[in-house]
C-alpha cells in the first residue's frame, strides 16, 4: 500500500533521512525471487493440485435455485422426481389437417415416448386451431437415463410426417427444443469468442512489449491463474452452485487483471532497470512498488464482486465465486511466480525483441502525448475537468430511461440463427405464447393427495379464467401429470418477457389461480419463460441499492486504508461512477431506444438485460481500481518524494498512461469480439465493458484525474504530504525508490 511504500513512520518533526521500509509483499516476492526454483515448482504445484482437485468424485455439483416464486415451482417439479418438458408443432399449409391425422397417431404409437398430446382432434379442438394453422403438443416422458432416447423419437416422427407431406410446413418449437438452440448458440459464441480474443491479445501483447518473452509472461500468468481457479471452482461446486455460463466471464476477468497486473510488474521492473539498478535492485524495488499495488488493487475487486453475495441469487453468488478465485490466484502469483521468472530470466525477459518495435518498447519511456495532455489539464483544470465531466454526465442520461428485460429467446438470438427460435416466432404469429407458456405447479396441502376430480373442476374453472381474462391468458391450456404434481401450461399475451407478459403473469397469479383452484386442497406456484425472468429482475432490482452501498463503503474503506486520505477515495468513486454511468447510458442509447441495429446486427426488444447494468458496475468498479490504483502511486511517490504538485500529476501521468493504455486496448479489443456474437446478452456485455473501460482508460484517467487531483492540492495526500510535501526539495535522495 501507499503508506507503506512511501511515508515516513518516524514523528513529523524528526529529522527527515532517506528510508525504505519493506512490507509483507514485497518480503514474499523478495523470498520467490532470491528461491527461484521453490517458487516458480510451488505455484506450478498449486496450479496442477487445483486442476486435479476438481476431478475428485464427490458426487453431483450443487444445484442453483432460482429466486422468488419461479424458484419455488422449479424446485417442485425436481421433486416430483419426473420430466415436464413439453413440445409443440406448428402445422401449415393446404394438407395441414392430413398431417396432423399422421402425426397424431404417429405419436400415439410411442406411448413410452410421449404422452398428454393435445391436437385439433383432442377435445375442445378448436383451442388447437387458428385459421389455417394447427397446433399439436405433447409431453416427452422421462427419466434422465431415457428422455434423449424419447426425445429423439419424437424428432423422428415429426420429420416422418414432414417427408409424408412435403407441401405442409411443420416447425417445431417447446423447452427442449429451444433450450437445445440456446445451448448451441452460446457454445457457438464462446468458441467464436475465444478463437478471435486469443490471437487478438497476443497481437496487443506483442505491440506493447516489444519481445516474445516479455509477452509470454503476462499470458503464462492468466493461463496458470484461470487453469486453477476452474480446477477450484469444480471442486467448490459440490457446495457452492455454478453456472457454467458464467466461464466465460470468469474466463475474461482472469485473463484481465493476470495481464493488468503482470504488465504493472514488468513495466515498473523495466523503469528500475532503465534507472541503472540491478536486476536484483530493480526486483525489489517494484515489489514494494507495483506489488503492493496489485495486493491493493486484487483486493478491491474481491472485495467488489463479494457484492454479488448480497443480491440472495445462486447463479450471481456462484459467479462471485468464480471470479474471486482467479483474481486471488492472479495476485498470488503475481507476487510469488512472476518475481521468480524475472529473477530467472533477468536481462533475457527482452529476448526475442521484434524488429523495428522491440527497441522502442523495451525502453519503458514516458508517454509524451499523455504527458502534454495532463500537462494541459493541470494548467486549467476546472474548465478541462468540467468539461469532460459533462460530457459524461450528457452520454449517461439515458440510464434516466432504463428498462431492465430480459430478452426472451425469440428476442435473444437473430432471426435465422436458429431453426426452432424461427419456429417459435411463426408459432407466436398464430398462437401467441404457445411456445413460451407459463407453467403452473400444482401440488397438495402437506398432508394431501391430489384429488382428480378437484384438479379436473379446478382446471375446467381455469379455461373460464382464461376466456374472461380480456386476452391475458390464451388457448390452449395443457396439462401434464407428474408423481404427485400436475403441471399445467398457460399460454400468456405480449412478448415473452415484455410489459403485456409480465401484467398477464401478475393476472395469472393474483387472479386466474386463486379463482380457479379456491375449492382445492392444494397450492399453486408459476415458472415458466416469463416467470423466471420476472423474478430474478425483481429480486435483483430491490437487492441492487444494497450492493451498490456495500460496494462503495468497501471500496471507500480500502482505498483510505491505501492513500490514508479521505479525498483521494471521494474524487476516486466519483470518477468510477461517471465512466459507468456513461458507458450504462451508451448501452441503453444503442440497445434500448435501437440505435446502430444495423451496423452491430440486433433488432432492439425495449430493454436491457437485467443482470448487465449490475455486473458492469461490479466488474468495472473493481478493474477500474487497478488503473486508478497504479496511476494515484506514481503520482503519490513523486509528490511525497518533493516533487511540485503539478509536476507530480504530470510526471506520474506520463510514467503510467502506457500501461493503462496498453492494458484498456487489451481489454477493449477482447471485448469489442463480444459485439460480434449472435446473441444479443454478448453484444450488450461487449459493447458496454469495453466502452466503460475506453472511457476510463482516456477522459477519466488522462483529464479528470489530473484536473481532480489539481483542484485537491495537497489535500489529496491527507497527513502524509507532512512528511515530504511542499517544504521539501526535489532531491533525489528523497525518492521512495532509490
Amino acid at each position: 500500500m501507499l503508506h507503506d511504500i512511501t511515508a515516513d513512520p518516524r514523528p513529523h518533526d524528526a529529522p527527515h533521512t532517506p528510508r525504505t521500509r519493506r512490507g509483507f509483499i514485497a518480503a514474499v516476492a523478495d523470498w520467490s525471487a532470491r528461491h527461484r526454483a521453490l517458487a516458480i515448482g510451488g505455484w506450478l504445484a498449486l496450479i496442477v493440485l487445483a486442476a486435479v482437485s476438481g476431478a475428485l468424485p464427490l458426487g453431483d455439483q450443487a444445484n442453483a435455485t432460482d429466486p422468488g416464486e419461479a424458484g419455488i415451482a422449479e424446485s417442485r417439479i425436481d421433486a416430483a422426481g419426473d420430466y415436464a418438458v413439453r413440445e409443440n408443432v406448428l402445422i401449415t399449409g393446404p394438407d395441414a389437417t392430413a398431417a396432423v391425422a399422421d402425426l397424431v397417431t404417429a405419436l400415439e404409437a410411442a406411448p413410452d415416448a410421449v404422452a398428454d398430446i393435445g391436437s385439433p382432434l383432442s377435445d375442445h379442438g378448436e383451442r388447437w386451431r387458428s385459421g389455417d394453422a394447427a397446433l399439436v403438443t405433447f409431453t416427452i416422458l422421462g427419466p434422465d437415463a431415457d428422455h434423449e432416447a424419447h426425445y429423439t423419437t419424437a424428432l423422428g416422427a415429426v420429420a416422418d410426417v414432414q417427408a409424408a407431406h412435403p407441401g405442409t410446413e411443420i416447425l417445431q418449437a417447446g423447452d427442449a427444443t429451444l433450450s437445445g438452440a440456446v445451448d448451441a448458440g452460446i457454445k457457438d459464441d464462446m468458441k467464436r469468442a475465444e478463437t478471435t480474443s486469443l490471437p487478438l491479445t497476443v497481437l496487443v501483447l506483442l505491440a506493447v512489449f516489444g519481445s516474445l518473452v516479455a509477452a509470454g509472461l503476462p499470458l503464462l500468468l492468466a493461463a496458470t491463474s484461470v487453469a486453477g481457479a476452474f480446477g477450484l471452482l469444480n471442486l467448490l461446486g459440490h457446495w457452492v452452485p455454478f453456472n457454467g455460463a458464467g466461464s466465460a466471464i470468469v474466463l475474461l476477468v482472469g485473463m484481465a487483471v493476470g495481464i493488468d497486473y503482470s504488465l504493472f510488474y514488468l513495466r515498473r521492473f523495466r523503469e528500475e532497470r532503465a534507472a541503472g539498478h540491478d536486476p536484483a535492485t530493480a526486483l525489489r524495488t517494484t515489489a514494494r512498488t507495483s506489488g503492493h499495488v496489485i495486493a491493493a488493487s486484487g483486493l478491491t475487486v474481491i472485495v467488489c464482486m463479494a457484492g454479488l453475495l448480497i443480491t440472495g441469487i445462486d447463479v450471481l453468488k456462484g459467479l462471485a465465486l468464480g471470479t474471486a478465485l482467479v483474481v486471488a490466484l492472479a495476485v498470488l502469483g503475481s507476487v510469488t511466480f512472476l518475481p521468480a521468472l524475472l529473477a530467472l530470466l533477468r536481462h533475457r525477459v527482452d529476448a526475442a525483441r521484434l524488429p523495428w518495435l522491440g527497441k522502442r518498447r523495451i525502453q519503458a519511456a514516458p508517454s509524451r502525448f499523455w504527458a502534454r495532455i495532463a500537462a494541459a489539464v493541470v494548467q486549467r483544470p476546472l474548465a478541462t475537468g468540467g468539461l469532460a465531466a459533462v460530457l459524461l454526465l450528457i452520454a449517461a442520461t439515458p440510464v434516466i430511461g432504463l428498462r431492465l428485460q430480459d430478452a426472451a429467446v425469440t428476442d435473444s438470438l437473430p432471426p435465422g440463427a436458429s431453426a426452432a427460435v424461427d419456429a417459435a416466432t411463426a408459432m407466436n404469429d398464430h398462437f401467441p405464447g404457445a411456445a413460451t407458456s407459463a407453467r403452473v405447479v400444482i401440488t397438495p396441502i402437506a398432508g394431501d393427495t391430489l384429488d382428480q376430480a378437484e384438479l379436473d373442476t379446478a382446471v375446467a374453472a381455469l379455461h373460464d379464467e382464461a376466456a374472461a381474462s380480456d386476452g391475458r391468458l390464451l388457448e390452449p391450456i395443457t396439462t401434464t401429470a407428474l408423481d404427485g404434481a400436475l403441471v399445467i401450461r398457460v399460454p400468456l399475451a405480449g412478448d415473452t418477457t415484455g410489459p403485456e407478459a409480465d401484467a398477464a403473469l401478475a393476472h395469472l397469479r393474483d387472479h386466474a389461480l386463486p379463482n380457479a383452484f379456491a375449492d382445492t386442497a392444494t397450492e399453486h406456484a408459476v415458472t415458466g419463460k416469463t416467470a423466471l425472468p420476472h423474478d430474478f429482475t425483481q429480486q435483483l432490482t430491490a437487492r441492487t441499492p444494497y450492493v451498490i452501498a456495500f460496494i462503495l463503503l468497501l471500496a471507500f474503506v480500502l482505498l483510505a486504508i491505501t492513500f490514508r486520505s479521505w479525498a483521494i477515495p471521494l474524487a476516486s468513486i466519483a470518477l468510477n461512477l461517471l465512466s459507468i454511468g456513461a458507458a450504462c447510458g451508451a448501452l441503453a442509447w444503442v440497445f434500448q431506444d435501437g440505435h446502430l441495429e444495423d451496423l452491430l446486427g440486433f433488432t432492439s426488444y425495449g430493454g436491457v438485460v437485467s443482470w448487465i447494468p449490475l455486473f458492469m458496475f461490479i466488474i468495472l468498479f473493481g478493474l477500474s481500481m487497478d488503473y486508478h490504483i497504479f496511476v494515484l502511486s506514481r503520482v503519490a511517490e513523486r509528490r511525497l518524494a518533493g516533487a511540485p504538485h503539478h509536476d507530480a500529476i504530470t510526471d506520474g501521468i506520463a510514467a503510467s498512461a502506457g500501461v493503462v493504455s496498453s492494458a484498456a486496448l487489451i481489454m477493449t479489443g477482447v471485448f469489442s469480439v463480444f459485439v460480434t456474437l449472435s446473441a444479443i446478452e454478448y453484444k450488450m456485455l461487449g459493447l458496454g465493458m469495453a466502452l466503460a473501460i475506453l472511457i476510463d482508460a482516456t477522459i477519466v484517467r488522462g483529464v479528470l484525474l489530473p484536473a481532480a487531483l489539481a483542484l485537491m492540492g495537497d489535500r489529496a495526500w491527507g497527513r502524509a504530504t507532512a512528511v515530504s510535501g511542499p517544504s521539501r526539495t526535489g532531491d533525489p535522495s528523497m525518492d521512495p525508490r532509490t
